[in-house]
């Protein structure tokens, strides 16, 4: 069981096992709703994720629309502001703030995402694979319909 919590623990919850993708999100939205130079975002099946506590303090944030659907959404803890998972979503795979976990989920990252659009100030000095927009879209179309 990997265990994960936000900042004043009170938005709990525990994931089975962590599947990935594990992204590293350079894209302005993620920037500015965590105030970091990237995301680090774990991919996890709806089904092996339980919240043990704390969806009352679930907050939900949509940004407008830009280009096209689904609109961006951020889910944060009403007390402390943490980024937590959406616990209510009906995708069958969810995203998880990997800072989030309180346990090793023995995966690592697999890429940086949205390079095109990372922070000017920020260098990438590790070797993961660098995917920009373009690049990404290609390689998730390819996923859904290989």
């Amino acid at each position: 069981m990997i265990r994960g919590s936000c900042l004043c623990g009170g938005v709990r919850f525990e994931i089975t096992r962590a599947v990935g993708p594990f992204e590293l999100c350079h894209c302005r939205r993620c920037r500015k709703a965590n105030g970091s130079d990237f995301v680090a975002y774990l991919g996890v099946n709806r089904a092996d994720f339980r919240l043990v506590e704390g969806g009352d303090l679930v907050r939900t944030f949509e940004a407008p629309l830009r280009e096209s659907p689904p609109p961006f959404q951020t889910h944060f803890c009403g007390r402390c502001g943490s980024p937590v998972p959406d616990p209510k979503g009906d995708s069958p795979w969810m995203e998880i703030p990997a800072g989030l976990l309180d346990d090793d989920p023995e995966l690592r990252p697999d890429r940086h995402i949205f390079v095109d659009l990372k922070s000017p100030w920020f260098s990438i000095t590790d070797n993961l694979p660098q995917l920009d927009r373009a690049a990404l879209m290609t390689l998730r179309k390819a996923q859904i319909h290989p």
